[in-house]
């Protein structure tokens, strides 16, 4: 699935993945391909990117945003992301 993830000033991440972990406001959540539509708030935590199934992931800190799943296309909206080694 492809996956864009974008802030008030550029994009940080973009291309296809396996997945990707999300700190929603109840909890985290997944979304895999082929989800269906959705759209969530999402609250401040870490953000796993899958990007193949052999743990090939990066790590995100992000401070809250949304996320949109429409015909197999992520985009994450956050006000702030900071990426983790």
């Amino acid at each position: 699935m492809e996956l864009e993830i974008l802030t008030p000033e550029r994009k940080i991440y973009s291309g296809n993945v396996y997945g990707i972990q999300l700190p929603g406001i109840s909890g985290s959540f997944e979304i895999l391909d082929k989800h269906a539509p959705l759209v969530s708030a999402l609250g401040k935590g870490s953000m796993k990117v899958l990007v193949d199934k052999s743990n090939n992931n990066t790590l995100f800190e992000v401070s809250g945003g949304f996320v949109e799943v429409l015909n197999n296309k992520v985009t994450v909206l956050v006000e702030n992301a900071t990426q983790r080694q």
